[in-house]
């Protein structure tokens, strides 16, 4: 039944994370970018809020000042040139790079229902991605989490969910392990 890549159940069962540090051009164009970032948007979304946005990273060198600059405001001490250089590193990978950014909205609707929206918002991004494609990674990191980088994109009051680097691979892709299905799946009453 996995053998026709055609079918939905297929790419589903063969969508698995690229690293990435080890992507490659091309990445999808901005007429690709759009189509998966309307599919991405396509998820349940309890009270129609559209609780995530996506943030196309066009200019890297700018990311990883800012990064840069949130980072150093973290620290109570100078941080070290490599620890500096990994931070920018990670705002060049990949040939394309999307943020996406959790935004609750003041509802009815509890917070952690509009979180589990965004983070559904990225696994339909990634699964969008592979479905053109390309190989794509979530990313979150010591970036992830620096206040205020969430607002100087363009999101005041949002929270970084993710980094999600989009690419070709420059290598075939490993498969990791997965769980058995025994072990993640259970019935009530057992």
């Amino acid at each position: 039944m996995f053998n026709d890549l055609s079918s939905p159940l297929a790419l589903l069962a063969t969508r698995r994370s690229g690293k990435a540090r080890d992507m490659v051009a091309p990445g999808p164009d901005a007429a690709t970018l759009s189509t998966i970032l309307r599919a991405a948007s396509r998820v349940p979304d309890h009270g129609k809020l559209a609780p995530w946005r996506f943030v196309e990273i066009v200019d890297r060198e700018a990311l990883a000042d800012l990064i840069e600059r949130h980072y150093r405001l973290e620290r109570t001490q100078e941080p070290g040139r490599l620890e500096l250089q990994a931070l920018r590193d990670f705002a060049h990978q990949a040939p394309v790079l999307v943020t996406v950014i959790s935004l609750p909205r003041p509802s009815h609707i509890p917070q952690w229902e509009q979180e589990l929206s965004c983070g559904a918002a990225i696994a339909q991004l990634l699964l969008a991605a592979h479905a053109a494609g390309f190989v794509a990674n979530w990313l979150t990191g010591a970036a992830a989490y620096l206040p205020g980088l969430a607002a100087d994109l363009g999101v005041p009051g949002g929270r970084i969910a993710g980094f999600i680097f989009i690419g070709s691979p420059a290598k075939p892709l490993e498969e990791r392990p997965r769980p058995e299905l025994s072990e993640i799946a259970l019935r009530f009453p057992a």
